[in-house]
């Protein structure tokens, strides 16, 4: 008789394996140990491993304990297996934000839960001005009527409408003093989610922070607010974007106001690299990145009581996945040389990656290629696997060949809307011209494994309840877990170096 799928919490996975039953066997040996390594990645004595955090740097300290553990030698900065990424960031720490009516009534709108002002060098104390619904925001519909108001722009994230850049430049030329952008409520395959953890923008020292135009994130519910006395509907306007119809322009009868407390600060946050010599030497200069990244949200704005972002499957159980490889070969290499890269700030910008493609402890040129492990929820069975990197290098080509020896099928990324090749830490090796890849679970629209994967992304992905709460398809996870051993041991081995396919070639 064949054993029933279960959707394990995962703390319940760890309690009982050593008394599972024939009936429902329990994870694999090697299954297991991940678990646990993601468990005590992901603890609450973490504090969610925000960057330079001190929670972070306990993380730090663990995963190099496992990187020595396996006998991976050091490939950081100065012998180590450490490298420094210095940082800097600004802060909205408090808002008092307020619609002021005609009549002298106000209306608060709450911080984080309606509204998030973006984090700028620059951005003002205080703000104070009139308002103007000026649809999408496209050079067509802005003009001289901006002047000295503030823009609401109903934020379009489809194609035929303008776009953020577009909107940012087209209400900075009419003359606006501020910018609130309505989410894009219809945007069903990625639905804004509120509260916002915090407010803050971070970037490399010694590069810029955001700056420019004032800005703010505004929830769809609070747009009846901000028009009220317009004798507009704000629900009818959502509709009407939904479904792309023009809209109309109007003056708002209320002002916009608010009032910041704003800090600066300057830190470091660090990221690891344990490098898997090769055995074959005509291959040395050929090493094989695998990345995932330490970094979490941290401790933010609470959500159903819990202000504490863990991060279980974002990324702890990655960075847990790499340590139970170099674990497996226990310093045992294969023909090139595979570099373990734990990476910072990656919720950040990529800030990590980008800082060591910057800086590297590795000469970019003995670079083979770049395995990424982020936007992975085994949450149902691994039927296939959305590769993203297909067509442009034969790494993905190999990781399709890999996934179909497995019986799991490859598809190219069905919701580019959504950009995720983007957002993670293989679009800086993309960029650089190194062949990369990353994955997502797949799933066919309207399939319980797309209502499964919705209800995650709605109520956990960076949520304080990404957590040892989650369900997971165990079998899911052992299945993926033997794919990414087997890639790597397949890219690793093989005889030809992955390559850009010559159209892709920068």
């Amino acid at each position: 008789m064949t054993a029933a799928r279960v959707a394990w919490p995962i703390a319940v996975l760890l309690a009982v394996t050593t008394i599972a039953t024939a009936a429902t066997a329990g994870p694999d040996s090697d299954t297991r140990a991940w678990l646990a390594r993601t468990a005590e990645l992901s603890s609450d004595t973490m504090a969610g491993r925000d960057a330079g955090s001190p929670g972070h740097a306990r993380a730090i300290d663990l995963v190099e304990g496992w990187f020595k553990a396996a006998r991976l030698q050091p490939a950081g900065s100065a012998g180590s297996y450490r490298q420094t990424v210095p940082l800097h960031e600004v802060r909205v720490t408090a808002a008092a934000m307020q619609v002021t009516q005609p009549d002298g009534r106000t209306v608060p709108l709450r911080f984080l839960h309606d509204i998030t002002p973006r984090a700028a060098s620059d951005l003002p104390a205080s703000l104070s001005a009139p308002m103007r619904f000026a649809g999408y925001c496209s050079r067509a519909e802005t003009g001289p009527e901006l002047q000295g108001k503030i823009a609401i722009c109903f934020g379009s994230r489809r194609a035929g409408r303008a776009g953020a850049a577009e909107r940012l430049a087209a209400v900075t030329a009419a003359g606006a003093v501020a910018m609130l952008t309505i989410d894009d409520v219809g945007f069903g395959i990625e639905p804004p989610r509120w509260p916002d953890a915090y407010a803050r923008s971070v970037a490399h020292d010694g590069t810029a922070l955001p700056a420019g135009l004032p800005q703010f994130r505004v929830n769809g519910a609070a747009l009846a607010t901000l028009i009220a006395g317009t004798g507009r509907l704000a629900a009818t306007i959502l509709t009407e974007a939904t479904y792309h119809r023009d809209l109309d322009q109007f003056d708002v009868p209320s002002r916009f106001e608010a009032r910041l407390s704003i800090v600066t600060r300057r830190f470091a946050s660090e990221q690891l690299f344990g490098l898997l010599p090769g055995s074959y030497a005509a291959k040395a200069g050929e090493a094989l990145v695998l990345g995932a990244h330490i970094d979490g949200y941290g401790e933010g704005e609470p959500v159903a009581g819990d202000g504490l972002y863990n991060g279980s499957f974002d990324d702890a159980a990655y960075v847990a996945l790499l340590a139970q490889l170099a674990q497996r070969q226990r310093g045992k290499g294969f023909a090139r040389p595979v570099l373990f890269a734990v990476f910072t700030g990656e919720e950040k910008g990529l800030l990590g990656a980008r800082w060591w493609l910057q800086h590297p402890t590795v000469p970019k040129d003995r670079l083979a290629g770049m395995i990424n492990l982020d936007q992975l929820r085994p949450l149902f069975p691994l039927r296939a696997l959305t590769v993203h990197g297909l067509g442009q290098n034969s790494l993905a080509e190999t990781a399709r060949a890999v996934a179909q020896g497995l019986k799991i099928g490859v598809r190219p990324d069905r919701e580019p809307e959504r950009n995720l090749i983007r957002r993670v830490d293989s679009w800086p090796f993309m960029e650089a011209g190194i062949p990369a890849v990353n994955f997502v679970f797949a799933y066919d629209p309207r399939s319980e494994e797309e209502r499964i994967y919705r209800d995650w992304y709605q109520r956990r992905y960076h949520r304080p309840q990404d957590d040892m709460s989650t369900p997971i398809d165990l079998d899911a996870a052992r299945d993926f877990n033997r794919f990414f051993y087997t890639l790597v041991e397949t890219a690793a081995n093989a005889a030809q170096r992955p390559m850009l396919i010559p159209s892709q070639r920068r």
